[in-house]
């Protein structure tokens, strides 16, 4: 059993990574600028991920040699777009708080802040390790 096991909160990186929401939402800003369309993009990039097996970034997972993700698997492929974002967040993010943030929390926050910039609803996203 992980020590982290079941503690999910909205703070659960405010200790660890205290800038996590605000390099999303700058990132976000910035990303909806250039592309408003990303905003519903990265809600149906958060969707399927979460619609198997819960929100766990797997629908982050490129191929391997033995292995094919879900970012290429037929129902996906070709279909969803937004990995670049992702993958934009987690870097700034891993400079800042090395090893800390998980990616399934990243693309929630993204998803959340992407819809609450286009002028849809906001919601507390529950971060961490359950």
């Amino acid at each position: 059993m992980s020590l982290y096991n079941g503690q999910l909160s909205p703070s659960f990186y405010s200790q660890t990574c205290p800038t996590l929401q605000t390099i999303v939402g700058l990132t976000m800003r910035t990303t909806l600028l250039l592309d408003p369309r990303m905003g519903a993009s990265l809600l149906r990039l958060f969707f399927h991920d979460c619609f198997v097996n819960g929100c766990d970034a797997s629908v982050l997972l490129d191929d391997t040699a033995t292995f094919t993700g879900e970012k290429n698997a037929g129902p996906n492929a070709n279909s969803l777009r937004g990995f670049g974002v992702i993958d934009t967040i987690k870097t700034t993010v891993e400079l800042v708080c090395p090893g800390t943030v998980s990616c399934a929390d990243i693309l929630a926050l993204a998803a959340r802040d992407g819809v609450a910039l286009l002028g849809g609803p906001s919601w507390t996203v529950a971060l961490g390790l359950d």
